[in-house]
């Protein structure tokens, strides 16, 4: 745990518990292992209906109905790259990096976290990779119906940056907004997308070993500690206030939530189809336009804003 919280390298623990060095580190493989194991399926699940019904709550509250969190990218630097890897992981910074995708909400909860690409990459080359909408694809991920400004939609979406492209499930701010309306839309989804960004800088303040460069060798090692860290996480999120309905179910590791782990039941042109509206650009205009009606209409105080 000090080498988690505290981020001190291995060998400085020989000073109170009095083994070695390689005995740290397996230690600490063996310890993050089983956090992943034994309380993955609880505190780093897909969220079920109750988990859609408590963000689209959150969502509405801050002036975005149908909104499911927030999603971004974070750079771990990698201390210990080999050296024929550099060039695979260095990107816009001059040194190794692995990407985090994470989505968040605004309690800090981390709902989703794929770990492990290249940081040559950017956030849209990880997005392609990431399967942050597989159970949507497949059709077993919770019903999200919601109305905005007279439409009906029938997918939730998240709050992105501008890199993101636009599809149906993400909203991004406006560039260089003309007018007021646009204006205070752009002022409200970057204040609301800030959730995601307050939950990497949590994330690092809890756990210093992934706020600075990382030590271990290997990749797989890494993701251990990184799964470790959000799950850990997600626990002091809900000892401080995280409310959960007893009455939820789990099927593995717990007794509150009852995850749909079923087989996907599409075909495979239900599945291409259903690709094809989670990246339908008509939608998302449409979206992001009732969006901005909807807060200028009803929500017009919730942001501070100057004309």
């Amino acid at each position: 745990m000090r080498m988690l919280t505290y981020g001190v390298p291995a060998d400085a623990t020989d000073e109170y518990v009095r083994i070695g060095e390689s005995t740290a580190l397996e230690s600490l493989r063996k310890f993050v292992a089983a956090v992943v194991e034994i309380f993955e399926d609880e505190y780093l699940r897909y969220p079920n209906e109750a988990d859609i019904a408590r963000l689209l709550a959150m969502g509405e509250k801050k002036g975005f109905p149908g909104m499911l969190g927030s999603i971004d990218c974070m750079h771990w630097a990698w201390k210990n790259c080999p050296y024929d890897k550099q060039g695979q992981y260095k990107g816009h910074v001059d040194k190794p990096t692995i990407i985090l995708e994470a989505v968040a909400s605004d309690d800090l909860w981390i709902w989703h976290a794929f770990f492990g690409m290249p940081g040559s990459h950017n956030d849209i080359n990880v997005l392609h990779r990431s399967p942050l909408f597989d159970n949507l694809a497949e059709g077993r991920a919770p019903g999200v119906k919601f109305s905005v400004n007279g439409h009906d939609y029938t997918m939730g979406y998240y709050l992105a940056d501008g890199i993101y492209p636009s599809w149906a499930t993400l909203v991004q701010s406006i560039a260089a907004p003309m007018g007021n309306k646009r204006q205070y839309f752009a002022k409200a989804q970057e204040a609301a997308r800030k959730m995601v960004e307050r939950a990497f800088g949590v994330l690092q303040s809890r756990f210093a070993i992934i706020r600075g460069p990382a030590r271990p060798w290997d990749i797989e090692t890494l993701a251990l500690i990184m799964r470790a860290c959000v799950i850990m996480h997600n626990m002091i999120v809900e000892d401080e206030g995280f409310v959960v309905d007893p009455r939820e179910r789990f099927d593995y590791g717990g007794e509150n939530v009852e995850p749909d782990h079923g087989q996907p039941t599409r075909t495979l042109d239900e599945y291409i189809e259903a690709h094809r509206k989670i990246r339908d650009k008509g939608t998302h205009v449409q979206l992001k336009e009732d969006l901005i009606e909807h807060l200028w209409n009803h929500h017009p105080d919730l942001y501070s804003y100057t004309i």
